[in-house]
């Protein structure tokens, strides 16, 4: 390992000006360059979230499947995105971020045929359900793939310098893609037919593409050696691990926010997930430079002490509007997580290496979440929904321990 990391070291030394040219014209601005990615990346994100907002209506109503089956064709997704990120890695090292991108985006075309397919045969079940899960696997490969070249095409282009800034704007687009898919979807169902929500997935996916069609693409060195993927997890897993105790106060509110706020008596929930998101993305939006401008440590130790105070609101909280306040600072410290570890965990890998670092580190976010729900809800079945929260505190302390033991063998 550490022969490895010696060789990760010198190659993380390089410059960027030493990744050979992408042909971007040098007058060209960030936000030039970086508007038709989150275009894209938005779009994307767009169609996740009005899967998510019709399909658990389609498949419990509509094909009259049990819970069980609702969460297994949730489910499939993430769990189709994980297990593909070392594939998406690879894909975008050796063969482009453009053709990575693209390829996902292809994918989703294909996804939401299969969808439409589905709301076809919706009097057969079976037949329903399969292509049901057949297009949620993959529009979770889509996923892995798409944002996985997004992200390594908006670093590749605009430097590393700017490599927060870019996750940073990222982020808000998927945020935000998801939480205005599913309201979308909800109505369009019930006003026009779960058809029409599928229909407008291609059509989404087709504005993606058209959106990075004319972008340049990167170099793709292919004398590069590189290294296996557990090797790669294994130089980001510092990064990857408080990323993944970070994701555990955002699992939390996202899981039983609801259902605390239905105990407690304190009315409509909305309230909380609103200015979660809200905080979330104003945050991004007035403080995207700081993991660039600040370092990605110094920015990640604030945003999780503040994370741990807003999840100990929420566990102590003796009203709705503790409560809401405790969302609105969980969202605040989460924010800047994913590019403040980020800008840290691509510094570990070449250039060359961008695509794979970035897939290795974001599984670990795809891994917390799909720990995080059984978890929580094993703790709520033992203790209380307010015990989730002070396990969404004690992740964050964890993390910041994660992130000094890292620092000191800087």
């Amino acid at each position: 390992m550490n022969t490895i990391q010696n060789v990760s070291d010198k190659q993380s030394s390089l410059a960027p000006e030493t990744f050979p040219s992408s042909g971007v014209p040098a007058e060209k601005t960030f936000s030039q360059i970086i508007i038709p990615i989150i275009t894209s990346v938005f779009a994307i994100y767009l169609t996740i979230g009005m899967t998510l907002g019709s399909i658990p209506g389609f498949v419990k109503n509509d094909l009259q499947a049990g819970s069980l089956i609702v969460g297994l064709a949730i489910g499939l997704q993430s769990l189709a995105t994980l297990l593909t990120r070392a594939y998406a890695g690879r894909i975008t090292d050796t063969k482009g971020a453009k053709r990575s991108n693209h390829h996902g985006v292809l994918l989703i075309m294909v996804a939401g045929l299969i969808y439409m397919l589905s709301a076809a045969f919706s009097q057969q079940t079976t037949i329903a359900l399969a292509l049901v899960f057949l297009a949620r696997i993959i529009h979770g490969i889509s996923e892995s793939l798409s944002i996985t070249g997004a992200l390594t095409w908006g670093i590749g282009l605009v430097g590393t310098s700017k490599s927060g800034k870019v996750m940073t704007w990222n982020g808000i687009a998927m945020y935000a893609g998801i939480a205005i898919g599913a309201p979308v979807a909800i109505w369009m169902k019930g006003a026009l037919g779960v058809s029409y929500v599928f229909g407008l997935i291609i059509l989404l996916s087709v504005i993606s593409w058209l959106a990075t069609v004319k972008l340049e693409d990167l170099p793709v060195d292919a004398a590069h050696v590189r290294p296996p993927f557990y090797k790669v997890i294994g130089l980001v897993t510092g990064q990857g691990l408080g990323l993944a105790f970070a994701s555990i106060g955002f699992a939390c509110i996202s899981s039983f926010i609801s259902l605390l706020f239905t105990e407690k008596d304190w009315g409509n929930p909305s309230l909380a997930f609103i200015t979660f998101g809200s905080f979330y993305i104003l945050t991004r939006v007035f403080f995207s430079s700081f993991p660039d401008k600040y370092g990605g440590y110094r920015v990640a130790l604030v945003s999780l002490l503040v994370e741990a105070f807003g999840q100990l609101l929420i566990g102590t909280s003796s009203t709705a509007m503790m409560a809401i306040a405790g969302c609105s600072l969980t969202g605040m410290g989460f924010s800047l997580m994913f590019p403040s570890l980020g800008v840290l965990a691509i510094k570990k890998v070449s250039p060359q290496m961008r695509g794979t670092a970035l897939s290795a580190y974001s599984a670990f976010f795809d891994l917390s979440l799909g720990l995080a729900g059984p978890i929580a809800g094993l703790i709520a079945g033992w203790f209380n929904y307010e015990a989730i929260y002070l396990f969404g505190t004690v992740s964050c302390l964890l993390a910041v321990m994660i992130l000094f033991f890292n620092n000191k063998k800087r």
